[in-house]
């Protein structure tokens, strides 16, 4: 049979024409291609003949490896070639398995401590089955041939200082290796090799048994600063409301950032910095928004100076925006905290006003309580969040008219719904003065006992004879 060039997983043949020889297999009745090769049935016997040559690695076959996974104690090796055997590997002997105890004649921690990833070696193969392992201990011409700096990426050179033999001549990083005879030194032959530094047989001094002590966490590796950069600012990626530098917000001086409370739902930060901007330069302005979108009903606004701060602070405290009184104040000081002193009274008669549409608003209040008395105050109660809790509270300068008022207003209808007029009653601190205040389960308690006694009495049942 003429042959014919095939690729691996392509059917060849069938159990019925030939067997399934070297590089072939069989599977459900049909002969597949195990490699990139000619195919040809000889005999009865189907095989491939790879155009490469393949290699087949011994125990004792030196190998030229470079380093890919470390664990704790034991790693793997990306086989490249195996010396005086041209050819390709197969899949299974491509990688090459070792054991921190075949590094170095020293004893190691951990696989890190003498190789790590990228590191180029020399090996000697000790198994092939199941897989391949290799020894880098035995000989002085295996171990690391090559190895870069992890925090700068520049060759590492060979250098005895102390615990470490290999260094770095850009960012004085030192650490050690398991050398071999020709580490830097290419194939070039050398009096004197490498493998002397690893310092065979010796105890580690007291500044590697310090880093050894600190755990993998402290031997960790960090990119060197300023290493790898062309010297320009760095700029990062930042939220609304947020300061550039890592996401955090710069911290301001103290007295530069105030705290704007009794905002609308329709204020955002945008329409909150065009207010305040007129005051001079801002160091940030935000306002915090709820998991629908809408806005908390405050807002924080940071200048660079304090003077700048006071003055914005001075002009817009107490301004109405849409109908509401915000409060502006300084966010370090212990008024934003609740600490502040209580709300100043305005003089006069105050009502209260309840069962209020949640639109209304504190001009139409005004105007419908300015047809019987002068309006001093008109104070619509939110929650936290901005949103109006259905009353108010309305002060109005003569406070002999609160029978005509309450008679005139009482029941008068806003937005389809009837409001409730009443003289506001102020609370005093000397309400229940002396009479210990009962907890929730004390009243729970309480109330269980007075349905109890409500609850008609069962009547006995006879027994029968």
């Amino acid at each position: 049979m003429t042959a014919s060039l095939v690729t691996p997983g392509m059917q060849v043949s069938t159990t019925a024409e030939c067997q399934a020889g070297e590089g072939t297999v069989e599977f459900n009745g049909l002969i597949m291609a195990t490699m990139v090769g000619n195919f040809s049935i000889n005999d009865g016997v189907g095989t491939v003949a790879p155009i490469k040559q393949v290699v087949t690695p011994a125990i004792g076959d030196t190998v030229i490896c470079v380093v890919e996974k470390l664990n704790e104690k034991n790693g793997e090796a990306r086989i490249l070639c195996v010396e005086g055997k041209p050819g390709d590997l197969l899949p299974e002997h491509l990688y090459g398995h070792f054991h921190v105890t075949g590094l170095v004649d020293r004893y190691m921690h951990q696989t890190a401590d003498a190789v790590r990833r990228r590191d180029i070696c020399r090996a000697q193969i000790k198994e092939t089955s199941p897989v391949v392992r290799i020894d880098f201990r035995e000989r002085d011409d295996c171990g690391v041939l090559s190895a870069i700096c992890p925090s700068c990426g520049d060759d590492l050179v060979a250098e005895s200082q102390g615990d470490w033999n290999v260094n770095c001549q850009s960012c004085n990083y030192r650490s050690f290796r398991a050398l071999a005879d020709n580490f830097g030194a290419g194939w070039a032959s050398l009096d004197q090799g490498a493998s002397v530094l690893n310092n065979s047989g010796k105890r580690w001094g007291s500044e590697a048994e310090a880093m050894f002590a600190k755990g993998p966490s402290g031997r960790a590796t960090f990119i060197a600063e300023d290493f790898r950069e062309d010297g320009r600012e760095r700029n990062y990626f930042r939220f609304e409301g947020q300061q550039s530098g890592g996401g955090q917000r710069q911290r301001a001086k103290p007295g530069c950032k105030l705290f704007v409370g009794g905002l609308p739902r329709e204020i955002g930060t945008e329409e909150l910095r065009e207010m305040f901007a007129k005051f001079g330069d801002m160091l940030d302005c935000f306002v915090p928004t709820d998991d629908s979108g809408a806005n908390r009903g405050f807002g924080f606004v940071t200048y660079h100076e304090k003077s700048i701060a006071e003055t914005a602070a001075k002009e817009l405290d107490g301004t109405r925006i849409n109908g509401r009184r915000i409060g502006v104040r300084d966010a370090d000081s212990d008024d934003k905290k609740g600490k502040n002193k209580s709300r100043r009274e305005p003089e006069g008669m105050k009502f209260y006003v309840g069962n209020l549409p949640f639109k209304a608003e504190s001009d139409t209040l005004k105007e419908l309580f300015a047809k019987h008395a002068t309006v001093v105050d008109v104070n619509i109660i939110t929650d936290n969040g901005g949103r109006p809790k259905g009353f108010a509270f309305i002060t109005v300068k003569e406070k002999d008219k609160g029978d005509e008022i309450i008679q005139q207003l009482n029941g008068t209808e806003i937005m389809g719904r009837k409001i409730r007029v009443d003289i506001s009653q102020k609370k005093t601190s000397g309400q229940n003065s002396g009479k210990p205040k009962k907890s929730s389960r004390e009243l729970r308690a309480m109330r269980e006992e007075a349905e109890d006694s409500k609850k008609p009495k069962r009547r006995p049942r006879h027994k029968k004879d």
